[in-house]
């Protein structure tokens, strides 16, 4: 409970959001709620589309924030008592640029900074990694989301103390979704269900070959459909881009294309976590995806694209070699090892969501110490 004597703190948000990617509006809708259960609080997002933000959160403000200037972004900036820069994985050579514009202009009006819980790679760019350095080196605290990017963030040269705590979204909670929905979705019936998630090349996987990994899942695909008499469910977690194409790209490879769906509707994050509890094994790409399966208990096979991805997993103590060192070949003798060993890697998976769910509190704890305690607290 909130002490009713309490001040009301006016917080900034800013990340990836905007209804792009449902990792991200995870790890959004987790960062608000955990805010509003610990002090009275007006909140601003920063967004890319703050109609789809008010749409999904309409107590709180949201400006566009890719379409002001910096002289606009001030006005908003000034009379916040903290501004929260995360999470997720925003750090990497092509974007960060842009998501630290805000942080250098909270800096500018001395607005305390705190870096959430973010993921940091690739950061190759020199000019970028400077950036980063003077930005983060002002910030209050800085926290990431595993040692990976703690690691990548010192080697760029931030000096400043970078705590660890974990994914916000561990703290999602399932929201309910209809029977029927789930009929209409190709989700009820007797064969097992097994989940895939793919995701497009983009700036935040520069070095990734769609048509190596479309083949890849389709082997994959097709293997699970004879070996376990399964069907397989793709789960766009970004449907605005690319995640439907790809996934029907993958299905247009596999040989019984008519053993796969797509998830046709939009889902809110809670109602994807719901859902993924219907799969009994799941093989996927997105973070989020591998994520929503492990606070399910779903047995699965991740395949590391990127840097955040295999982080996560070596947290889980799940290590799997990244996706372009996998052959079609070594993928299938893993899903079969996986497989045949499901109910222990469910019992281990179920064994580490404990400790991180605990780490992505602490996120939460640190902030709302900062706003309490100012800026001489003691991290630790």
């Amino acid at each position: 409970m909130t002490d009713p004597d309490e001040r009301t703190y006016h917080i900034g948000i800013s990340g990836s959001y905007g209804g792009l990617n449902m990792g991200d509006e995870a790890i959004l809708e987790c960062i608000i709620n955990q805010l509003r259960g610990s002090v009275p609080v007006n909140i601003t997002v920063f967004s890319r589309d703050p109609g789809d933000t008010v749409r999904r959160y309409p107590f709180l403000r949201a400006v566009p924030v890719r379409d002001m200037t910096k002289g606009e972004v001030a006005e908003e900036v000034r009379n916040l008592d903290l501004f929260l820069l995360g999470g997720g994985g925003i750090l990497f050579d092509q974007e960060a640029k842009t998501f630290l514009r805000e942080v250098v202009v909270a800096h500018e009006l001395e607005v305390p900074v705190m870096v959430y819980a973010v993921s940091a790679g690739p950061l190759r760019d020199r000019s970028t990694q400077n950036m980063v350095r003077d930005a983060l080196n002002r910030a209050a605290v800085v926290t990431v989301r595993e040692r990976g990017a703690k690691r990548i963030l010192e080697e760029a040269g931030v000096e400043k103390e970078i705590v660890v705590t974990a994914d916000p979204a561990l703290l999602l909670t399932p929201q309910t979704v209809d029977g029927g929905m789930l009929t209409e979705e190709h989700m009820s019936g007797k064969h097992i269900l097994v989940g895939m998630s793919v995701r497009e090349p983009g700036p935040a996987a520069p070095d990734m070959d769609p048509d190596f990994y479309h083949s890849l899942l389709a082997n994959a695909a097709d293997f699970i459909i004879d070996r376990f008499d399964a069907n397989i469910v793709f789960v766009p977690m970004e449907r605005g881009k690319q995640d439907m194409q790809h996934s029907h790209a993958v299905i247009s490879k596999t040989l019984r294309p008519q053993r796969c769906s797509v998830l046709r509707e939009e889902y809110t994050p809670g109602q994807l976590l719901e859902i993924m509890q219907h799969f009994d094994f799941a093989v996927g790409m997105r973070l989020h995806f591998l994520i929503f399966a492990a606070l399910q208990g779903v047995p699965f096979l991740g395949l590391p694209y990127s840097s955040k991805v295999l982080n996560f997993l070596k947290d889980l103590q799940m290590e799997t070699p990244p996706l372009n060192l996998v052959n079609a070949g070594r993928l299938v003798a893993y899903i079969d090892h996986f497989w045949d060993t499901k109910e222990e890697l469910r019992d281990h998976i179920r064994g580490m969501i404990p400790e991180m769910k605990k780490r992505a509190l602490m996120t939460n704890e640190i902030a709302v110490r900062l706003l309490k305690e100012g800026l001489g607290m003691k991290i630790a």
